[in-house]
């Protein structure tokens, strides 16, 4: 039976559930609150300069292919991919730098020029990431989080220990030199949660960066996000943006509307990829599945405090993608998670994909965009925003030596706050929950409503977890979940 179907938010996950839905006859509706689409996804253009305002890491482009090939299609449709190379950069001090080649085989070289032995011992560990990877990409997380024994394979039996051990003690098992360490934690970092706190078996994003290398979509990541508004719309979806969802309306406990701007929309299926703790707020209290306490109780993936600058001039000694890690990684790490706080030495990122592609910034000029991760939760004022834009600039300057605080011609900001205005974000998190022992698979918020039928939920607080490509994989998730006929209840 084709259902009508209404979806909050315009985020990855939603779009991605929108097309799943719509190829299979259902009538559906995405509703988004900002004034365009894409969720944290969206774009900022300024005096001729874009910025992606989210995500700017294009990893695992085998998830991309999978959704798009779903519905007989390609990314080359849609968008150009440029391999980047080198991938990304790391400093650690003042001409103290390591670069990540874009094959395996240099980056091997680089690690044994660094410590002697290492380049042996990195094959080893790249053969069993792989693995894990093809245990995991391509079949673990396409599999949507009711029961735990999804997670019971004869694949996975021989890896049980893997998910007792942690990725800090794995790597630090095999390589000694600091810089090495902390370049193999990095790619964990999008998990959200410490490496400490990381199952050794999500090594698998070791693959991701080492094995299939990163990518730059043609005019940034929010071409991903016109690609599939593209693919929607190709497949019936109508997508009203303006559109902020003040209530889910439940009737003898089933979901059947849902009220924008104040009008109530019926529908037979309700999917919310909002973030997930205040689509429950749209409920009553005594349909909410999770309580105050519990989302209390989560361990929440990093908030971030972001600048997007323009520069009147091309910056020296960085590449596209280039990590700062320069100060203590741990200290910083228990800022965000063992004791809340700003820190005050932190680790930051910086972007410049105008070093890749010519379109998003005026000729001679350059488009930065500068990452802080720290804790939800915290207080966040211009003061602050505008104390640590000079922390790191300073430090930017001293570490890739060259001036530029006077070639800024300008510069905006994006934080805590912002992310619970515009995103109804709890606490301001940026990337949801963490992926940590029991907070993997089944033992997160559920995809269907426990307590209401016919409603759902998708994105990065529930299942796979926090980054885009398992928010395309969540959109899918919840699809064929909607699509079971045991799930579809009339009133």
């Amino acid at each position: 039976m084709k259902k009508e179907i209404k979806i909050i938010g315009s985020g990855f996950s939603s779009l991605a559930a929108a097309c799943y839905l719509a190829k299979e006859g259902n009538y559906v509706e995405v509703y988004e609150k900002n004034n365009t689409i894409g969720g944290r996804a969206r774009q900022l253009k300024k005096e001729g300069f874009t910025f992606d305002i989210g995500p700017t890491w294009y990893w695992m482009p085998d998830v991309f292919e999978r959704f798009f090939a779903d519905f007989g299609k390609k990314p080359s449709d849609y968008y150009q991919l440029i391999k980047l190379s080198p991938a990304y950069q790391v400093y650690f001090g003042i001409n103290n730098f390591v670069t990540i080649a874009d094959n395996l085989s240099e980056i091997i070289t680089t690690f044994e020029s660094i410590e002697k032995g290492s380049g042996r011992k990195l094959e080893a560990f790249m053969k069993e990431a792989q693995s894990n990877y093809d245990i995991a990409i391509k079949d673990l997380v396409y599999r949507p989080g009711v029961s735990p024994l999804e997670l019971i394979t004869l694949e996975t039996a021989k890896k049980v220990n893997q998910f007792f051990g942690n990725i800090s003690k794995d790597i630090r098992r095999r390589f000694t030199n600091t810089q090495l360490i902390q370049i193999l934690e990095f790619p964990v970092l999008f998990l959200g949660a410490k490496p400490s706190d990381t199952p050794s078996f999500y090594s698998f994003m070791n693959f991701a960066d080492f094995g299939l290398g990163t990518w730059h979509p043609k005019n940034g990541m929010y071409s991903v996000i016109l690609a599939m508004e593209k693919l929607a719309k190709e497949l019936g979806v109508a997508i009203h943006t303006d559109s902020n969802i003040e209530k889910i309306i439940v009737e003898n406990g089933v979901a059947n509307a849902i009220v924008v701007n104040g009008k109530s929309i019926k529908g037979d299926i309700i999917l919310s990829g909002a973030d997930y703790h205040h689509s429950e707020t749209l409920l009553e209290e005594k349909y909410r599945g999770y309580s105050e306490k519990y989302w209390e109780n989560r361990t929440f993936a990093p908030s971030s405090l972001l600048f997007y600058v323009g520069f009147d001039k091309k910056i020296e000694n960085v590449e596209h993608h280039t990590l700062f890690f320069d100060v203590d990684f741990d200290v910083h790490a228990q800022d965000i998670y063992d004791t809340p706080k700003w820190p005050d030495e932190p680790l930051f990122y910086a972007s410049f994909p105008s070093k890749t592609d010519a379109d998003v910034a005026p000729s001679g000029k350059e488009a930065g965009i500068f990452l802080i991760p720290l804790a939800p939760g915290l207080e966040d004022t211009p003061e602050l925003r505008e104390a640590y834009f000079e922390k790191i600039i300073s430090r930017f300057e001293k570490l890739t030596q060259q001036s530029l605080k006077d070639n800024i011609l300008f510069k905006e900001s994006f934080c805590l706050n912002d992310f619970i205005k515009d995103y109804n974000s709890y606490k301001g998190n940026a990337y949801g929950l963490a992926n940590t022992l029991l907070q993997t698979a089944f033992l997160r918020p559920k995809l269907k409503s426990k307590k209401v039928k016919n409603l759902f939920f998708t994105g990065q607080l529930t299942v796979p977890g926090p980054g885009v490509p398992p928010a395309l994989i969540s959109g899918k998730l919840v699809s064929e979940l909607i699509e079971k006929k045991t799930n579809f209840t009339t009133i």
